[in-house]
């Protein structure tokens, strides 16, 4: 990144003196490693510092981190709806964030203008919307919204004939696999810490496809019909047509 120009300063090693001198950190760490760190280091935080993170949970790290945190530095968590399922720099992209949306938690005992701050932060980075939303419901809808989505295709690519796909697939192949090239370390670590709201939409979609099994087996075209349209339906209520 500095070879890049991409930073003006940086360190592969724990830098006391730009922790120390600076107003605003995020920090893009593991949950568990994000925890540690706050609770061995934040003496080199400055005094009046604002804090966040890209954290993918939140119910697991939030109240940890406001339990443990120094009351002169401020904490408001964060968690960007844009990714890419390759990781590194070589796969870095000056605009990741370009109209994505930013979620961020607050249990509405924060300071209004410090909220603010950290919205017009994010929109400047060129996030398009800022969500504001508490941890439980970050965790809810993230299980449904990304680590549901993770799961089905890291499944989906596990059927045999996944490995004779080229020449028979298109772009529905390719969308529902995008995710499976993954971090396994990271993304066990996240479904694990949000364990219950993942649970509970495992179970709801393995409900739901027993519906369409069933109706296969049976030879139940009118039932099969009827699912079908009802997804196509949601997709369209979803989709605000």
């Amino acid at each position: 990144a500095l070879q890049e120009q991409i930073i003006d300063e940086g360190s592969t090693q724990l830098d006391e003196r730009i922790i120390g001198e600076a107003d605003l950190v995020v920090f893009a760490l593991y949950p568990h490693v994000f925890v540690e760190w706050i609770e061995k280091n934040q003496g080199l935080l400055k005094s009046g510092a604002l804090i966040t993170d890209v954290t993918g949970v939140k119910g697991s790290v939030v109240y940890k981190i406001q339990d443990m945190l120094r009351p002169d530095v401020e904490f408001i968590a964060a968690h960007p709806m844009a990714g890419r399922e390759h990781s590194g720099f070589r796969y870095a992209k000056d605009d990741l964030f370009d109209n994505a949306s930013m979620i961020l938690c607050t249990d509405g005992n924060d300071d209004p203008e410090l909220l603010q701050s950290a919205r017009d932060f994010f929109l400047d980075l060129g996030f398009r919307r800022v969500q504001f939303t508490t941890p439980k419901t970050h965790d809810e809808m993230i299980a449904y919204t990304s680590q549901l989505a993770h799961i089905v295709s890291s499944a989906y690519v596990k059927c045999p004939l996944a490995q004779s796909h080229k020449g028979y697939s298109a772009g529905s192949f390719r969308d529902l696999t995008r995710v499976a090239w993954l971090n396994e370390n990271m993304w066990a670590e996240l479904f694990l810490e949000n364990k219950e709201p993942l649970l509970f939409e495992l179970d709801e979609i393995i409900s739901s496809l027993s519906s369409y099994r069933d109706a296969l087996r049976s030879k139940d075209k009118d039932k099969m019909v009827s699912l079908l349209r009802d997804g196509r339906i949601a997709k369209e209520e979803i989709d605000g047509r």
